[in-house]
């Protein structure tokens, strides 16, 4: 039996799917977020090949935590100088920047290196209710809680 690979006409054909992050979990909504960046929902899922769709999500600042995870989740930051650790707590990050929590938690679940870099980049991520990729025509994408 043969391995399949996929086409050259097969990548090309890329969706572009919608996902509004409004009452959803970040866990959830990050881990359906990388199967489909991916392309594990495809049949034509190749591991070493970037086969997956586009993904806008809206609605980021939405989002909810679990739990404890407002006061005790900690995101860290650093540059290249000795000291210069700065820790924020989740729920301060999600009221200044909310769209890097989505960001952060779909980053760390793709692949390190150049093909989790390509994957990553088909991602867009707005804290409100309005994108630009409305021209792309996103069907929606439903999580399931």
């Amino acid at each position: 039996m043969s391995t399949y690979f996929p086409k050259a006409q097969e990548l090309v054909d890329r969706k572009w799917f919608l996902v509004d992050a409004t009452g959803v979990p970040v866990g959830r909504l990050s881990t359906v977020i990388a199967d489909v960046l991916s392309g594990k929902t495809k049949p034509t899922w190749t591991p070493f090949i970037d086969t997956g769709d586009h993904v806008v999500v809206v609605n980021a600042a939405k989002a909810i935590f679990t739990g404890k995870k407002g006061t005790t989740k900690m995101y860290r930051r650093t540059t290249t100088q000795p000291g210069s650790m700065k820790e924020v707590r989740a729920d301060v990050m999600k009221i200044t920047f909310p769209g890097r929590i989505i960001e952060s938690a779909v980053k760390g679940m793709l692949p390190k290196g150049p093909l989790g870099r390509a994957m990553y980049r088909k991602l867009k991520v707005y804290d409100g209710a309005e994108h630009q990729q409305s021209a792309q025509q996103p069907q929606p994408l439903t999580i399931k809680l």
